[in-house]
């Protein structure tokens, strides 16, 4: 039983921490291929670095502004930082000892070897000479650093190289400084020539070699790697702004010279070299992380995707046609047959892309508007919505320019898109628009049909590929009414309406899962079956929370799949022992959005852009779309289900905040990623073999005797 005062929840940056200690595991893995799991150290580091630059650069903001505010797991601001920072300083000594002690070697005799930059072959040593001659030696240049005057300004993010000099002269003995500015992500691994494999060094151990070549009448008496991580956790002032886009530029800029809350340097650093460097960013000693071997392993996600190597990765899992699409017949005749749904990526994302690419270029469609929060680099959506404006289709973008981090490519695609004749709506002031939306309105014979998509992830043909997303396509009339209103509420003045179905987010949508948790509640306590069957990515919204934990206390059996963070503490007698919560972690990221309610044997269920968050349901615009076509929304209760039954890749959350991977015990092994991607394969193979095997007889001509 829950002590007395012992708080309800778990804090949300422990959480989510734990969560990214989970994508370490993989890593870990024995049983995963050794590039397999250096694509999950890769995405281990990248998720610190976000976590580092929003999370932490916000406890750091608090705690600058004197705020003692207790969240609801009773910690201040201070205090988080204090833990946060013991237990992401564990999580990288534990990242690097993986990449060092284990996949490094492990790569090396699989035939990806790092080379040491001491013990060169002499055609590599040519080799490295010529690349550092050509690309290297022409491209650096040095910045003198005067430690009175503090550091020029640095890039978030970037690697550089600390050196600190001696001049060759006996009337000067007084050391300098320079800093040099190593290559970003593509230019960073150098690969040598060798007999077989693949072998590299990386650049900055290239540039630590010639270092002595930038700097003639000097010695060189030290040199270390350092990266700076800035605070980043800046947001538009829409009251203040002369339009929201200055606004967002604004932003962009200040994020370059956030305070440093990071600062990684290579553990042999001398103490006097770190001293003069923290003094110089400046940088808290606190803030300091020194690293064991390589900087920055986000780098290595390239070398994951080597070609060859195919006995160290898994197998690949090309996405599957779905069977419910034909492939040459109109997207809006087969969505006027039938409401379509897909599980990407084991499905392909084509059929959203084609339907969107269909309506650019059909003379009968009238409007096209959507929503895009973010979109792939090379997005063949974006061409398509440009190509509809040319041909005089009304054209309205809703494109959010507060996406993090992906504001600078989103302000690119809106100018582009206004360029072209679109209506485009920079977002919603003080909210941003995350729902996942695209109406296709139509002149048919019949009058006017309008086409819906909606889907739990974004418009980007990229991530589609590695993101576990439901996409849905209706020509459900309610649902296009739902679809007019919601456009009409974000880019003009109208107020929100009473929707037909869906529920909207910041207004709506936290009653009605409000509305139908208490229905559960009240079938529970009356001794009737009741049952609550979730999947989002975050649960950290108390209100709802504390709904939860009224209904388990009622008897309501709940079953939540949550991938990230878990502010709601299950199993804890007298407050949520009916309440499970596993979480996934598997070759693709689980980013489903999935809600079953029992709701008296008449199941409902829905597919949601939001999580389970205050940002989400209180800050964001968002939508809640039913799904009732029966054979849709079974599939969408099978999908649940397996999830829920995985016990290979799923991990238990504990009473106490940690977790336990849930593993098969003499029950059968359940992969659910596995599973649905074998599902997606059959499917298509057995409908491609039915329209092989279709007899289509010859019929008499009618004008023949």
């Amino acid at each position: 039983m829950a002590a007395k005062n012992e708080p309800k929840y778990f804090n949300r940056e422990l959480s989510w921490l734990e969560f990214n200690q989970r994508v370490l595991e993989e890593a870990k893995d024995a049983d995963n291929p050794m590039l397999e799991r250096l694509k999950f150290l890769a995405i281990t580091a990248s998720n610190l670095d976000e976590f580092f630059m929003v999370r932490v650069g916000g406890l750091h903001m608090a705690r600058k502004a004197g705020l003692r505010k207790r969240e609801p797991s009773g910690l201040t601001p201070l205090a988080q930082l204090r833990e946060v920072s013991k237990r992401a300083r564990n999580m990288m000594t534990d990242l690097h000892r993986c990449f060092n002690e284990v996949v490094s070697p492990a790569l090396a005799t699989g035939g990806v070897r790092h080379a040491s930059i001491d013990a060169l072959t002499h055609e590599q040593e040519t080799a490295l000479f010529e690349i550092f001659s050509e690309e290297l030696f022409p491209v650096i240049t040095p910045m003198a650093v005067d430690p009175k005057k503090g550091m020029p300004l640095l890039q978030n993010l970037a690697m550089y190289l600390m050196v600190r000099l001696q001049p060759n002269s006996a009337k000067d003995t007084e050391d300098r400084f320079a800093i040099m500015p190593l290559a970003r992500a593509g230019a960073r691994i150098i690969q040598l020539p060798a007999e077989d494999g693949y072998t590299y060094v990386l650049n900055e151990e290239a540039v630590k070699k010639y270092e002595a070549n930038w700097f003639p009448g000097f010695s060189i008496k030290e040199s270390a790697v350092f990266r700076i991580t800035r605070n980043a956790d800046f947001a538009v002032q829409e009251n203040e702004a002369p339009d929201l886009l200055s606004g967002m530029e604004d932003v962009l800029e200040e994020r370059k010279t956030g305070d440093c809350i990071r600062l990684e340097v290579e553990a042999s650093i001398s103490k006097a070299l770190l001293k003069m460097l923290c003094n110089s960013l400046p940088a808290e000693a606190e803030n300091v992380y020194p690293v064991e071997g390589v900087l920055n392993l986000k780098d290595f996600m390239s070398m994951a995707f080597l070609e060859g190597f195919d006995e160290l990765k898994t197998e690949a899992w090309p996405p599957q046609a779905s069977p419910d699409v034909v492939p040459n017949e109109p997207m809006f005749g087969q969505i006027s047959e039938k409401d379509l749904l897909f599980y990407h990526p084991y499905e392909t994302f084509d059929p959203v892309v084609r339907f969107i690419e269909e309506a650019a270029v059909d003379p009968e469609t009238m409007a096209i508007k959507m929503v895009l929060y973010r979109t792939s680099s090379d997005s063949a959506i974006i061409a398509a919505l440009k190509r509809a404006a040319g041909n005089g289709i009304n054209v309205t973008v809703l494109m959010e320019l507060k996406a993090r981090f992906d504001e600078a490519r989103n302000i690119g695609w809106a100018r582009d898109l206004e360029q072209c004749g679109a209506q485009v709506i920079y977002g919603v002031k003080g909210y941003k628009t995350h729902a996942k939306i695209c109406l296709v309105v139509r002149r048919e014979p019949a009058g006017v049909v309008r086409y819906c998509h909606f889907g739990t992830g974004n418009y980007n043909e990229s991530t589609a590929k590695l993101y576990g997303d439901i996409s849905y396509m209706t020509a459900n009339p309610e649902l296009g009414a739902d679809a007019s209103a919601f456009f009409n509420a974000l880019c003009g003045y109208a107020q929100p309406q009473n929707f037909n179905l869906i529920s909207m987010a910041p207004i709506g949508m936290r009653d009605k899962l409000m509305e139908l948790i208490d229905f559960e509640i009240s079938r529970a306590r009356k001794g009737k079956k009741a049952f609550i069957s979730a999947k989002v990515n975050s649960l950290v919204d108390v209100v709802l929370s504390d709904k939860l934990y009224e209904a388990s206390k009622a008897g309501v059996k709940v079953k939540l799949n949550i991938r990230g963070i878990c502010g709601l503490k299950p199993g804890v007698k007298g407050l949520s022992e009916n309440i499970e919560v596993s979480s996934i972690i598997d070759r693709y990221l689980e980013h489903a959005r999935i809600i079953h309610f029992c709701h008296g044997g008449k199941s409902r269920v829905f597919i949601s852009s939001a999580d389970w968050m205050p940002r989400n349901l209180d800050k964001r615009l968002e939508l809640m779309v039913p799904v009732e076509d029966k054979a849709c929304r079974d599939r969408l209760i099978d999908i649940l289900n397996l999830h829920m039954a995985d016990n290979q890749s799923s991990w238990q959350l504990k009473p106490n905040g940690s977790y336990e991977r849930t593993l098969a015990k003499g029950a059968k092994k359940v992969r659910s990623q596995q599973v649905f991607y074998g599902q997606a394969c059959e499917a298509i193979a057995s409908a491609q073999k039915n329209r092989r095997t279709r007899f289509e007889p010859h019929r008499p001509d009618s004008k023949q005797g």
